[in-house]
């Protein structure tokens, strides 16, 4: 298994740089085709314009996105030219509420997304729908790139939260590839049950299966001695200095996590490293 197909969408021109060297780094070490939508937002609300209004304004939001698209394709295109890899770009203007389909339908065709953090300082509205749609709506993985970090095409020393989710063992499936090129996987495991049939073993049988894809596993049990999930995985992921995390995405509801915060969430907000995520 490898990634052949790789998508990426920007919608800022701040975010084109650290994105696309992510990108980059990860065609070139897996000879894939990178894809990238460079997509202008409409963000009005018509429908709280005064009547007869609604037309021209959103005649001159279309157009602002428009152009916005076309910048963002010069950009992306000045950065992949003379880059070796294989690449496309292409444009495209949505409005903020649909926007989710533009990203799904092209995000299924492809074995992984990139894309920049969708929360932080001067972070978009669109950054999350995006992320989400990538990951329900288009069932593909995505790699969450925070700001000014190196790319990590080839993580030497990968962490994997393990809850013995569904969600998890997704992510830890379409992350074999650079699993298995690890010089080290730690599997993390954090209050593990004390009652179950692998409370003598946690962690054994999902080690077991990664080490007969020829990854270097290693258990890690942890006690949650913060307040938060994200708060004992990041501090983790700094003690043992881990170029990637590998998580399950949104074992509760998205709207559950909106309102009352979650793992997927708030690891999507700190992570200071890349995190590879599916649901």
């Amino acid at each position: 298994m490898t990634y052949n197909s790789l998508f990426s969408v920007v919608t800022d021109e701040a975010f084109v740089d650290d994105t696309m060297a992510q990108a980059m780094a990860m065609a070139s070490a897996h000879d894939a085709h990178l894809d990238v939508l460079c997509l202008g937002v409409d963000r009005s609300q018509t429908g709280y314009y005064y009547a007869g209004a609604s037309a021209v304004v959103l005649q001159e939001t279309i157009t602002r996105a428009r152009e916005e698209s076309e910048a963002l394709e010069a950009k992306v295109n000045k950065t992949l030219e003379g880059s070796g890899i294989r690449w496309s770009s292409e444009t495209g203007v949505a409005q903020l509420a649909d926007l989710g389909r533009h990203v799904a339908a092209r995000a299924r065709f492809s074995d992984l997304v990139i894309l920049p953090r969708p929360y932080g300082d001067n972070c978009g509205a669109e950054l999350e729908p995006v992320t989400e749609s990538a990951l329900f709506e288009g069932h593909t993985p995505a790699l969450i790139t925070p700001p000014k970090i190196a790319p990590q095409a080839n993580p030497k020393r990968v962490m994997v939260g393990w809850n013995e989710s569904g969600e998890a063992l997704s992510a830890i499936r379409a992350a074999m590839p650079m699993l298995t090129e690890a010089e080290a996987v730690h599997v993390v495991i954090i209050d593990p049950p004390q009652h179950g049939p692998n409370r003598s073993d946690p962690g054994g049988l999902i080690s077991q299966y990664l080490a007969r894809h020829g990854a270097k596993v290693e258990i890690d049990v942890l006690s949650k001695t913060l307040p938060r999930v994200s708060d004992v995985l990041l501090r983790h992921a700094s003690d043992i200095e881990a170029d990637m995390l590998v998580m399950g995405a949104y074992g509760h509801s998205r709207f559950r996590e909106a309102v009352f915060g979650g793992a997927t969430r708030d690891m999507l907000e700190q992570a200071d490293l890349p995190v590879f995520m599916a649901h």
